[in-house]
């Protein structure tokens, strides 16, 4: 019967399998855990600086300083300095 070597073939393929992802994960260290591992997805990104917004002389500045309703804005006291 053809089929014991068969059976016996594939079960040593899958030991050796696991044999190697074993040796590769223990191998790997104690760099990370089962429990680290899981809680990955909840981990913080890594944080993004914004960046300042700059003033630009050409665009049109609509604070309404600028026909004398009020008090000139920092943006227009930069642009003035």
């Amino acid at each position: 019967m053809p089929v014991v070597p068969l059976t016996i073939i594939v079960s040593l393929c899958l030991v050796f399998t696991f044999v190697i992802f074993f040796l590769s994960e223990h191998a790997r260290g104690r760099v990370s855990s089962a429990e680290r591992d899981s809680l990955l997805p909840l981990a913080e990104e890594e944080p993004r600086l914004a960046h300042a917004p700059t003033i630009d002389d050409s665009a049109p500045h609509a604070c309404g300083c600028e026909d004398g309703s009020r008090s000139p804005c920092p943006g227009c006291l930069r642009r003035s300095a």
